[in-house]
């Protein structure tokens, strides 16, 4: 990792304390350290400011021999509670908000063990500022990935099919937030060719400060849908929102949108950039689109892919329409990246699900489809398009929607039920205080013969289904499980999946 002790400091404007450890396996450590470096460039062992460290992390179980260890405030634990430790085990450097003085008086217990460390007043902004210093010093292309709904895909679709010509670093998990992406982007190292990094946000400005870390080389907008409307208001105020990932896009940046949004399709032009439009050919400004598209159920979708006056086959091997313009937006960013239609068909076919994302799980008694991580009204919509493609009894369990603030809450949770309905789903099973409405917009659209059940809690069907399963989800069917992430859905799943 090319970054020092000295330049950690200077990037997050912190005070750096050099002092030796008085732990002995982390002094032999430090001084071994210091003696290679004076070996190697003939510096001065006290020199200490100068020596490269190899990670920056903020989980003290993730530290490495020689790294950086931030300390960040928790809900339950302050991570300065694990500087004395971190450095026990070979770190380099800490990044803190509070002395060692200063936690011996607050905790009464005498504080040692520690090394040097950079002390300044806001670690989790030493953590941004770091990143964004780190950045400016990579010579890599970066793709930056926003949206409502799809992310997540769409950042496995490019990741993977660049990948097939570069070295790639994605976004691991959920690490797409004002500290996930600081984190993503202190992961890149000298092998890495491009990196793939994911960008959500809830609210304004949020947007401004991740595009101003990663300064994205290819800006990616998935849609501009429906979530936290709590904050954003409008879908108007959620492209305001997503498009401050413009901000600090390079200056010969390149950017690729949806072009079957209608948010989307205006920006023609984004400072001074004409956009690369990619979709399912639903709208000429399309360069990049899928064409026609054969479903095989929910083992996938066969297309053709047109792209820079060529057309190649491909099978994309996640079920649902959505996974085929995912594969449209990879086949957008490859082409800017110079892949061939080979190598873009190739890596698409080689996609695999993300657990919680459109995962599908053949079971014995059943399928599962385990989309439980996260849900607002269009993915909630994607995913029932899914459950409708099973060609055997479908049952749905869907929670509630957070984000959609107050005045919106009802009517859209009255839609995802009355659409469930409408695509012929035979059990709905709601979990929830806000899918009362759901399950009650369902009943008034359902035929007699539909089953649609509502559970005040994610406990009370867990009950439920520990002892009358085949009563809710019979053997040979397929389940869908999907709601907001603060459900706890995940529950749901591992259930399904023990029976």
């Amino acid at each position: 990792m090319n970054l020092t002790v000295g330049e950690i400091a200077a990037a997050c404007g912190g005070k750096l304390v050099l002092c030796e450890n008085d732990s002995k396996k982390n002094g032999k450590i430090w001084n071994d350290k210091i003696e290679n470096d004076k070996r190697e460039n003939g510096r001065s062992g006290n020199e200490r400011n100068d020596i490269n460290v190899t990670s920056v992390v903020l989980d003290s179980r993730k530290v490495t021999e020689g790294g950086v260890f931030i300390a960040t405030p928790g809900e339950r634990v302050d991570g300065h509670s694990f500087v004395s430790s971190s450095f026990a085990q070979g770190v380099a450097l800490a990044v803190v908000s509070k002395t060692p003085e200063q936690l011996t008086e607050e905790t009464g217990v005498p504080v040692t063990g520690w090394g040097s460390y950079v002390l300044v007043e806001d670690t989790l902004q030493a953590l941004k500022d770091i990143a964004e210093y780190y950045r400016e010093k990579l010579d890599i292309k970066i793709v930056g990935i926003t949206g409502s709904s799809g992310k997540t895909s769409t950042k496995e679709f490019v990741a993977g099919v660049l990948a097939e010509k570069y070295n790639v670093l994605k976004t691991e998990g959920n690490f797409n937030n004002e500290v996930g992406v600081p984190l993503t982007l202190l992961r890149i190292r000298p092998e890495h060719q491009v990196a793939v990094v994911e960008m959500g946000i809830s609210d304004f400005g949020e947007m401004h400060r991740l595009s101003k870390m990663a300064k994205p080389d290819i800006c990616v907008m998935t849609n501009i849908g429906q979530s936290h409307l709590d904050n954003l208001k409008t879908r108007d105020g959620i492209l305001k929102a997503k498009s401050e990932i413009f901000d600090f896009m390079a200056e010969d940046g390149e950017i690729c949108l949806n072009g079957e949004d209608d948010k989307l399709i205006p920006l023609t032009e984004i400072k001074g950039r004409k956009p690369h439009f990619f979709g399912l050919g639903g709208n000429p400004c399309q360069e990049v689109f899928a064409s026609n598209v054969v479903s095989r159920g929910l083992w996938g979708s066969d297309a053709a892919i047109w792209m820079g006056g060529t057309e190649f086959q491909v099978h994309v091997p996640l079920p649902g329409i959505h996974m085929v313009l995912n594969a449209a937006a990879a086949a957008c960013v490859a082409e800017i990246l110079g892949l061939t239609a080979e190598q873009i068909a190739a890596g698409i076919e080689k996609i695999t699900p993300v657990n919680g994302r459109n995962n599908l799980i053949r079971l014995p008694k059943y399928t599962l489809i385990d989309d439980c991580y996260n849900a607002n009204p269009a993915s909630m919509r994607a995913a029932l398009d899914l459950l409708a493609l099973a060609d055997t009894e479908k049952v749905a369990v869907l929670g509630d929607m957070f984000g959609l603030g107050e005045e919106n809450n009802v009517e859209l949770h009255e839609q995802v039920g009355a659409y469930a309905t409408e695509k012929g789903i035979d059990r709905i099973l709601c979990v929830g205080e806000r899918s009362k409405h759901l399950f009650q917009a369902a009943c008034d659209h359902a035929e007699e013969t539909r089953q649609i059940t509502h559970f005040p809690t994610t406990e009370a069907l867990l009950t439920v289904l520990e002892k009358e399963r085949e009563e809710y989800v019979p053997d040979g069917c397929t389940v869908l499980v999907k709601a907001s992430h603060a459900m706890e859905f995940e529950k749901i799943v591992e259930i399904l999946r023990e029976s």
